[in-house]
C-alpha cells in the first residue's frame, strides 16, 4: 500500500481538494483508494496534532485540550490505531491523507520525523503532495487568515524578510514565544517560512526521501469549477474517473481596509493579554474582527511584488523539476509601488472598539478560567517560559466533581479533559424559550374537520408491554391534534393488546398485532406493513414515534396546525429528542409522565450521537418509499424539488436531511417551536423493567446501566410541555370513564408494580438498581461517560 500524504499549502486549494474527497469516498474505496475518515472527516487535524513537539502547542492542541505530553501520547496512540483499523477495514492500494496545517506548521525536523514513524506501521511507501501558488498572492491570504486569529503585525514583516539571504531560517529565528493564554501562537504570529517552496521541498525530502515530494500549481478557477476531480485524479494517480465535484468558488477575498482595522484591533487586544489576567476565547475573538470588518478594494499583489521577485529565480528552476507544477503558477504580478497598510477608513480607532468589546473579554475570562484553570496550570511544564494565567485551584482534581471521581473509568476522565474547553462541551445556552418559568395553560382545541377520506394527522407506533403509559400518551397527542392512530404489538403479557383492542372498539385507534414479525427489526417490519395500511395511505402527515415520546409544540396554542403555520412550506420536520432523567421519582407511580418528569438534558449537546436524534414528521406526498425508525428514507428524485426539511425552530435543514441522517448538528440544531420529549427512563422502577424485557428495537439486547449513564439527564428543568395537563387531564378522564379500558389500565399498573417487586428481590436487579441511583454527574462528566461506553445503537 502507498501512502499519498498532501501537505497543503493551506489557502492553496487544501480545503476544496478535502472536501471532495470526502464527498467522494465511498465511490474511491470501491477504486483501491482510502480517503482516511479517522484522523478527521476532511482536514486530518487529528494527525498533525498528534506529531507536533510537545512544546510546540498550537491552537488546535491548545483548544482541543492536548497540551501536555501524556494526552498528545493518547491521541497519537488513538490516531494509529483508527488508521490501522481502517486500512485492515478496506485493504487500500492507496492510503489518502491530508493536513493543511503540516505543511505550514512543522518547521522542525523532529516533528517530520515523529510523523513518518507514526506511519512507519502502515507503509514505508509515502509520497509528499503540495499545492503552490504565485507567493504574493498566497501570502495576502495567509495573511487575512492570520488576522482573523490575531495578527498583530503588518506585512512590514514579510517585506523586510525578504532581504535576508535565507529566508527559513530568518522566519524560524524569528519565531516568537508561545504563550497561548495570550493569544501568542507560532501560527498566528509567526513569519511564513514555508513559502520558501525550494526549502520546504528540501526539508520534507530530508525525512522522507530524496524524490518524495511532488508539488503542484493552485489555480483558483479551476479549483472551485467541477472539473477539480481531475486535479484528484492526477495529483493521486487514479486511473478510474470519479465523475465531477459541485462547483464551489472561491469566498471574495476580505478587503485591505477590514484587515488594517483588524490588525491594529489586534495589537491592542494582545497587549490586554500580556499581562495574564484574561483570556479570549479564539471564537469570540474571530467575531470581533467580524464586527469590525467593511467592504472594499482587496490588497493587491502587485504592492507586494518583492515577495514574488524574491522567489521568481528558485521558483522557476522548482518547476523544471516538478511537472504538476507549471511555470505560469509564478508569474509575478507587476510592481506596484511599496507595500503600505492600508487606510482603516472612516477614522477607525481600535481603542474605542476595544473599550466596547471590554465587558464581552472580561465576561469570556470568567467562563474560560472555570474550564481552564487545570490545563492553564500545566503550561510550564508543556512549554518552556510559559505561564499560567492564574494558579489552579487545588480543590479541583481535573475539574471532576467526587461522585464522577469515583465511578469514571480513565477513558472518560481523559473525555472529560477533551470536552470540557472544546466545542462539544455542553450547555443550555441556546435558543429563545424560557423553560423553567410556566405559562399559562393552553386551551383546549377545537375539533379538526378532515377531508372526505383523508385520516388527517396520524401516527404509528410500535409497543410491548406500554399499558400503564398508552392512555396518557393517546390522550396528549389528541389534545395536540393528531387525529388517528396505528399501533403495532408484539410479544406483550401486560394487557398493552387487550387496552389497545379497546381503543379500537371505542374508534380511538386501530391496532395490529405483529407478533409473526420477520427479519432483523419487529418495528422495521411493522412499518413495512403500515404502508400498505389505508389510515397511512390517507394521511396527510405521517409520524412515528414511540410511547415513550411526546411531540412538544411551543408555538401558537401548542398544536400541530400552529406548528404547520409557523412553517407552511415543510414537508418534512426533524423533531429533535430531548432527553429526560428519572427526575428522583424512584417508584412507578399512576400519575401524568408529562407531570413526573421535567429534569432534562442541555439544549447543546453534540454528543454523544443519541443525545439529538430525531424522530420524523413528514408529509405525505409520496415523496419517500420507505418509512424507518427515524424519518423516511429512498427519496423518489422526480420529487425532490418538492422536499423542504425543517428543524424544531422552523429552520431549512434540507442539504443536511433530504436523503440521509437521524440526528441533529451543530448547524440544523433547533427547539423552538417543537421538540420530542423523550423519557426513555420515566422512573427507576420502569427502568428496571425495561432493562429485564430489552428494547422494542433490538429484542436481541439488554437495557443496563450504560443505557441509564445515557438517557438519565438531570442537569437543567424544562416545564414548558406542562401547559397542557389541563387539556390533556380532560381527554384522559373522558377515555378513562369507560369502564373496560379503566380496567385494562389497571390490570397494566398491576403488572408493572408486580414486576417491580420481583425485580427487586432478584440480586441481579437490585445491584443494577442501587447503581444507577448513585450516579450522579454533571452534564460534561456524563457525556464523558457516555464516549467512553459502547453503547451504539
Amino acid at each position: 500500500m502507498r501512502i499519498d500524504l498532501h501537505i497543503g499549502l493551506d489557502h492553496a486549494g487544501a480545503d476544496r481538494l478535502q472536501s471532495v474527497l470526502a464527498e467522494k469516498r465511498d465511490q474511491l474505496i470501491g477504486k483501491g483508494v482510502l480517503y482516511a475518515r479517522s484522523p478527521g472527516n476532511k482536514n486530518h487535524t487529528r494527525l498533525f496534532m498528534s506529531v507536533t513537539d510537545v512544546d510546540h502547542v498550537d491552537p488546535l492542541r491548545f483548544n482541543r485540550g492536548y497540551i501536555t505530553a501524556d494526552k498528545q501520547q493518547v491521541l497519537r496512540d488513538t490516531v494509529l490505531a483508527d488508521l490501522t483499523r481502517e486500512v485492515a477495514q478496506h485493504r487500500p492500494d492507496v492510503l489518502i491523507l491530508s493536513c493543511a496545517q503540516l505543511a505550514t506548521s512543522l518547521w522542525r525536523v523532529s516533528e517530520l520525523e515523529r510523523l513518518r514513524d507514526l506511519l512507519a506501521p502502515l507503509s514505508s511507501d509515502i509520497r509528499i503532495i503540495a499545492h503552490l501558488d504565485e507567493p504574493a498572492a498566497l501570502l495576502i491570504r495567509h495573511y487575512a487568515e492570520q488576522i482573523n486569529e490575531g495578527r498583530g503585525e503588518p506585512l512590514d514583516r514579510e517585506v523586510a524578510l525578504c532581504a535576508q539571504d535565507d529566508w527559513w531560517a530568518a522566519a524560524v529565528a524569528g519565531m516568537p514565544r508561545i504563550d497561548p493564554p495570550a493569544g501568542v501562537f507560532e501560527e498566528n504570529q509567526g513569519a511564513p517560512f514555508w513559502l520558501d517552496y525550494p526549502g520546504l521541498a528540501a526539508h520534507w525530502e530530508s525525512v522522507f526521501g530524496e524524490g518524495r515530494v511532488h508539488l503542484r500549481g493552485y489555480d483558483a478557477d479551476f479549483f472551485g469549477s467541477a472539473e477539480v476531480t481531475g486535479e484528484i485524479r492526477a495529483a493521486f494517480d487514479i486511473g478510474d474517473t470519479i465523475g465531477k465535484a459541485s462547483p464551489a468558488p472561491a469566498p471574495p477575498p476580505a478587503s485591505a481596509a477590514a484587515l488594517a482595522r483588524g490588525r491594529r484591533l489586534n495589537a491592542l487586544i494582545l497587549k490586554v493579554l500580556a499581562n495574564g489576567q484574561r483570556i479570549l476565547p479564539r471564537q469570540i475573538w474571530r467575531s470581533f474582527i467580524n464586527e469590525i470588518k467593511i467592504e472594499g478594494d482587496a490588497i493587491d499583489a502587485a504592492s507586494l511584488s518583492v515577495i514574488s521577485e524574491r522567489f521568481a529565480a528558485p521558483n522557476a528552476a522548482l518547476a523544471a523539476r516538478h511537472p504538476g507544477l507549471a511555470a505560469a503558477t509564478f508569474t509575478v504580478p507587476r510592481a506596484g509601488g511599496v507595500w503600505a497598510e492600508a487606510d482603516p477608513k472612516f477614522g477607525f480607532r481600535a481603542s474605542q472598539y476595544l473599550l466596547g468589546f471590554m465587558w464581552r473579554i472580561n465576561q469570556a475570562t470568567a467562563e474560560e478560567m472555570k474550564t481552564k484553570s487545570q490545563d492553564l496550570s500545566q503550561l510550564e511544564g508543556a512549554i518552556p517560559g510559559a505561564r499560567p494565567d492564574t494558579p489552579p485551584k487545588a480543590a479541583v482534581t481535573n475539574g471532576l466533581s467526587e461522585a464522577a471521581r469515583a465511578i469514571m473509568p480513565p477513558l472518560a476522565v481523559q473525555n472529560f479533559e477533551k470536552l470540557r474547553n472544546s466545542s462539544f462541551a455542553p450547555h443550555n445556552k441556546l435558543g429563545a424559550v424560557d423553560e423553567e418559568q410556566l405559562a399559562a395553560a393552553y386551551t383546549p382545541a377545537a375539533p379538526r374537520s378532515l377531508a372526505d377520506g383523508s385520516t388527517g394527522n396520524v401516527i404509528v407506533g410500535c409497543m410491548k408491554n406500554e399499558a400503564p403509559y398508552i392512555v396518557e400518551w393517546i390522550a396528549y397527542h389528541r389534545a395536540i391534534g393528531v387525529d388517528s392512530f396505528l399501533i403495532y404489538t408484539n410479544g406483550c403479557e401486560d394487557g398493552t393488546s387487550e387496552l389497545l383492542d379497546r381503543l379500537q372498539e371505542m374508534g380511538v385507534l386501530q391496532h395490529r398485532n405483529n407478533d409473526g414479525w420477520k427479519g432483523n427489526s419487529p418495528q422495521q417490519y411493522a412499518l413495512n406493513q403500515s404502508l400498505k395500511e389505508p389510515v397511512i395511505k390517507n394521511a396527510d402527515w405521517i409520524i412515528h414515534i414511540d410511547v415513550d415520546e411526546f411531540m412538544n409544540i411551543r408555538t401558537g396554542n401548542g398544536t400541530l396546525d400552529d406548528f404547520f403555520a409557523a412553517c407552511p412550506d415543510a414537508t418534512n420536520v426533524a423533531m429533535t429528542w430531548r432527553l429526560f432523567g428519572h427526575n428522583g421519582v424512584t417508584d412507578l407511580k399512576d400519575d401524568l409522565v408529562i407531570d413526573q418528569f421535567d429534569a432534562c438534558a442541555p439544549k447543546y449537546c453534540p454528543k454523544p450521537h443519541t443525545v439529538w436524534g430525531f424522530k420524523t414528521m413528514f408529509k405525505n406526498i409520496g415523496a419517500y418509499e420507505k418509512i424507518s425508525c427515524h424519518r423516511p428514507n429512498k427519496l423518489d428524485e422526480a420529487l425532490r424539488d418538492r422536499v423542504k426539511w425543517v428543524n424544531g425552530s422552523g429552520q431549512d435543514m434540507t442539504r443536511e436531511a433530504a436523503e440521509k441522517g437521524w440526528r441533529s448538528s451543530k448547524k440544523s440544531i433547533g427547539y423552538d417551536l417543537l421538540q420530542l420529549n423523550h423519557y426513555a427512563l420515566r422512573s427507576a422502577e420502569s427502568f428496571l423493567i425495561k432493562r429485564q424485557r430489552g428494547r422494542a428495537l433490538h429484542v436481541d439486547r439488554s437495557i443496563g446501566i450504560n443505557y441509564w449513564i445515557r438517557m438519565d439527564w438531570s442537569d437543567f428543568r424544562d416545564i414548558t410541555i406542562k401547559r397542557n395537563i389541563p387539556r390533556v387531564r380532560a381527554e384522559y378522564d373522558r377515555l378513562m370513564r369507560d369502564e373496560t379500558l379503566r380496567q385494562w389500565h389497571d390490570t397494566g399498573l398491576a403488572w408493572h408494580k408486580a414486576k417491580a417487586l420481583e425485580l427487586h428481590a432478584n440480586p441481579e436487579f437490585k445491584d443494577l438498581y442501587d447503581q444507577a441511583l448513585k450516579v450522579k454527574l454533571t452534564e460534561t462528566e456524563r457525556v464523558a461517560y457516555a464516549l467512553a461506553l459502547d453503547m451504539e445503537s
